[in-house]
């Protein structure tokens, strides 16, 4: 469960490293990725700075709906144990839902700026495809491993699923047999 939260607080760093820069100097942005050098308008400047707010929001967002930061309002409620990505957990129903949303951006945030380095050969870009990517891969195995709906198993990395259907594991059947009450 620790690398939920690493994902977390992770995800809403990344958010605002994104968003300092966004916020102080919007030219500073037009300078790096612009292949000339010129001032900005009035429309770059607000979409920039719209885009810093925006990206600090869901940053905070992130956190507050996967239950990293406990919104209780007596102190015994927060002394117990974790948050749980088990969708029945009362301290976040929206856990797992939102760490889904926040993968799927990762990914597209770094599908797009892969495919606009190779457009373009703009090593500035490359930053936020490392970075994106990462983050894409840790929310992938948060999803896979580390909720309650994970299908993977942790020790042998086996689909729960399968059914074993053209071998038999005689083993598991000799287990099974004395259970069967029916």
């Amino acid at each position: 469960m620790d690398v939920f939260y690493y994902y977390n607080y992770g995800t809403a760093a990344w958010f605002a490293l994104q968003a300092v820069p966004l916020l102080i100097s919007p030219h500073m942005i037009s300078t790096i990725l612009s292949p000339e050098v010129r001032n900005i308008t009035i429309l770059e400047d607000y979409f920039c700075r719209s885009l810093g707010f925006a990206l600090i929001a869901l940053g905070v967002l992130t956190v507050l709906l996967t239950g990293s930061v406990p919104l209780t309002s007596t102190f015994a409620d927060a002394s117990d144990a974790g948050v749980t990505t088990d969708p029945s957990d009362p301290k976040a129903p929206y856990a797992v839902p939102t760490l889904t949303v926040t993968t799927c951006f990762h990914t597209a945030c770094a599908f797009i700026g892969y495919t606009q380095y190779v457009r373009t050969g703009q090593s500035a870009l490359v930053a936020g495809v490392v970075g994106y990517g990462f983050f894409a891969a840790m929310g992938l195995w948060c999803i896979l491993f580390a909720s309650s709906s994970g299908r993977i198993s942790r020790k042998t990395g086996a689909d729960k699923r399968t059914s074993g259907f053209p071998f038999s594991n005689t083993e598991a059947d000799k287990r099974k047999a004395g259970k069967k009450g029916l």
